[in-house]
């Protein structure tokens, strides 16, 4: 029986996407719900905050002073006995059992695993990990671990967003959201740093710059810091004005400290994964390996007590040159030392604090011999350090500033933090934090860019000169025009006299015509239907293209104009694929275009 002709309806061109129009930004009111989840995640990230650090407190006044109590404690009075050895070692057997038999999760920086969770998890955190992480946390820094709690309350602070975005109908996109704005909340609330904490987040966590993202975030450190002085305590953590008066050529000093800090980084992180390699060596489980990091950090506290711990007070003291030289010394040696042993091993702790310390210690050291309070070179070491380790200059520039309240040195910790960036990028591949996610078989990028798939029209990559077939042709005259050797394409366009799109016809669809010689006769006008064709404006991005080839499993798009519907043109995927090319040679062909001409004329 001959097919009956198909009835004519308008072209749905978006093939079932959602056209955008045209704008500097995607974001929409779907924002706002995003805004008022921020704002309850950035509560919980704040108290998420004050358990975490009231935890820490507890279990050092317990097991190194014998008293039930949350108020913060120094290490550096703590007796040296064999006491101090067995106590690392004790907390660094816990670890491993709750990393064993609870969520290996727990293990390392927490920073490289939100990434994680981020980039390849959907923002998908579990709620043991939310309890497990702070706990496991607070019993390693807390038995004398050498490190900061600013990891630890980005991984709780991150479950937190994400178990309660998982509570609701979100996208992957908006729970990476609510994850950073937790993340952020949590280290707002540790460090009373909302700007610094929303620069980590753009420049490590949300891998984009949208207000879809930007907004909540900044919301939730808001609260955060809103909540601060009730958990904690009002100003800066550090407060210091320097009254610094540098001449002019003092900005290349500032960029000289920049140099020592990156190269300081550069060799930590080397460091750092040489001996994570040897514990990879060990014939025995991974269960153990804290405790031997353990047994170090117990021969440090021996050798110097006030490098076991977080180390604020030592920060405290690098700003304020309240210590002297060769405790400075020994206090960067010795916690160095024992921190890459620590940390190597897969204990549970964060890095931040103790970048602080290694970079603020060295710059008091070398600021001994420049103009100046050394306490002024010691805060340049440490945003220095901090920028150039986890490759965040803005963040390690307003983190120093946010810390002492000192607005004054931001010119001076910019071209330090700056220098120690560029140093750290051109000696090492990766980072401290992505060179173990790398290690974990996920190699990722961190350069931010326009898609040149938003940023190109389907006019500027259509092919114009189009072969279709017109609806006066008939079946039979069809199953020849696809027997042509020379006609290669999977489908073809039809048109009408006028020229507009009635269709598309595909080389499987001529086959099965070819097999009833009753539909020789039928034009293809009664063949095709002009509904839901997959097309697209000249005006619309390629982006929008490439959607509409995945959405329809279509190789080749039709570019139609959207008043008369007449065909314009039609990409291919080899037509997206040239926009790579385009990208590639923007970054590396190179030419002048003023001062004299080559021989060639150009």
């Amino acid at each position: 029986m001959p097919q009956q002709p198909t009835t004519h309806r308008p072209h749905d061109f978006t093939g079932g996407l959602s056209r955008r129009e045209a704008g500097d930004f995607t974001t929409d009111r779907r924002v706002l719900a995003l805004v008022g989840m921020a704002v309850v995640i950035g509560s919980g990230g704040a108290f998420a905050a004050w358990g975490l650090v009231s935890l820490i407190s507890l279990v050092t006044n317990l097991v190194w002073f014998g008293r039930f109590s949350i108020a913060a404690t120094s290490l550096a009075n703590a007796p040296r006995s064999a006491w101090m050895v067995a106590i690392p070692v004790l907390g660094g057997l816990v670890i491993g059992l709750m990393a064993r038999f609870g969520s290996e999760k727990i293990r390392g920086h927490g920073i490289p695993e939100a990434i994680e969770a981020i980039l390849i998890g959907g923002s998908r955190m579990s709620p043991k990990v939310a309890i497990l992480k702070p706990l496991s946390s607070a019993i390693s820094i807390g038995t004398g671990g050498p490190f900061g709690a600013e990891g630890p309350i980005i991984m709780t602070g991150g479950a937190i967003g994400s178990l309660f975005a998982q509570c609701f109908h979100l996208s992957a996109a908006e729970r990476k959201t609510l994850l950073v704005a937790g993340a952020a909340a949590g280290m707002t609330a540790i460090f009373g740093s909302p700007i610094a904490a929303v620069m980590l987040a753009v420049e490590l966590l949300l891998f984009e710059w949208k207000p879809r993202s930007f907004i909540p975030v900044a919301i939730a450190a808001c609260v955060s810091i809103c909540w601060r002085p009730f958990l904690f305590e009002a100003g800066p953590l550090f407060p210091k004005q320097f009254h610094m008066d540098l001449p002019w050529w003092g900005i290349g000093i500032c960029a000289a400290m920049g140099i020592v800090a990156g190269l300081q980084s550069g060799l930590l992180t080397t460091l750092l994964y040489k001996i994570e390699d040897l514990f990879e060596a060990l014939p025995i489980h991974w269960m153990w390996w804290p405790a031997i990091g353990g047994l170090f950090i117990g021969f440090g506290g021996l050798i110097e007590p006030r490098a076991l711990g977080v180390g604020y007070d030592i920060i405290d003291g690098l700003l304020n040159s309240t210590l002297l030289p060769p405790a400075v010394l020994a206090i960067l040696l010795v916690k160095s030392a024992i921190w890459l042993v620590a940390l190597s091993s897969g204990t549970s702790g964060g890095v931040l604090a103790p970048l602080l310390i290694f970079g603020g210690a060295l710059g008091w050291l070398i600021g001994l011999a420049l103009p100046g309070d050394p306490g002024f070179w010691a805060l340049l070491g440490m945003a220095a350090m901090m920028g150039g380790t986890v490759r965040a200059p803005l963040t390690g520039t307003f983190f120093a500033v946010e810390l002492t309240g000192d607005i004054s040195v931001l010119v001076p910790l910019l071209a330090a933090t700056v220098t120690a960036y560029a140093v750290t990028v051109l000696l090492l591949r990766r980072s401290i934090l992505t060179e173990k996610i790398a290690r974990r078989g996920q190699h990722i990028t961190r350069e931010y860019g326009i898609d040149p798939f938003e940023l190109t029209r389907a006019r500027d990559i259509m092919i114009k000169d189009v072969d279709t077939l017109s609806t006066r042709m008939t079946v039979g005259e069809v199953c020849a025009f696809f027997a042509t050797t020379s006609r290669t394409h999977r489908v073809y366009p039809v048109i009408d006299e006028e020229g507009a799109l009635k269709g598309l016809v595909s080389r499987a669809e001529a086959l099965q015509w070819q097999q009833e010689a009753a539909l020789f006769d039928q034009r293809l006008d009664d063949m095709v239907s002009d509904a839901s064709i997959p097309a697209a404006h000249p005006d619309d991005t390629a982006g929008y293209v490439a959607d509409l080839m995945l959405s329809t499993d279509a190789g080749r798009i039709p570019i139609v104009d959207p008043q008369t519907s007449k065909l314009d043109g039609l990409i291919a995927r080899k037509d997206l694929l040239r926009l790579r090319r385009t990208l590639r040679a923007a970054e590396t062909e190179r030419k002048p275009f003023l001062g004299p001409r080559t021989a060639n004329g150009e």
